[in-house]
């Protein structure tokens, strides 16, 4: 399954359009990781549990997408939009949404 945030992909024209698919994943925030966060923001640098959680949370929305993708007979995934969302009564949780087209290609 090829995956794209451009409309069209390169030498691949589209023979037929099969619609919207999505993907979401929601990963919420630990003390220990709000703890580390905290002093990386007052020593500086890079909050590596958060980048981690968050990349983990973006490849299981990619991967369900592509997989609604597939059942319906897909070649490929265009015009990718990712999209973050805070919830929770604290703000705690974050939402990672992915949406695109599925689409069959020569």
């Amino acid at each position: 399954m090829e995956l794209s945030t451009t409309p069209t992909l390169e030498g691949r024209p589209i023979r037929k359009y099969l619609g919207v698919v999505t993907g979401e994943a929601i990963i919420g925030a630990n003390i220990f990781k709000d703890m580390f966060a905290s002093i990386r923001n007052i020593v500086g640098g890079r909050a590596g549990a958060y980048e981690r959680s968050l990349a983990d949370a973006r490849q299981v929305a990619m991967d369900e997408m592509a997989e609604q993708a597939a059942r319906l007979g897909a070649t490929a995934v265009v015009g990718i939009d990712i999209d973050y969302e805070v919830l929770g009564a604290d703000n705690g949780m974050l939402m990672v949404c992915v949406s695109g087209t599925a689409v069959v290609t020569a």
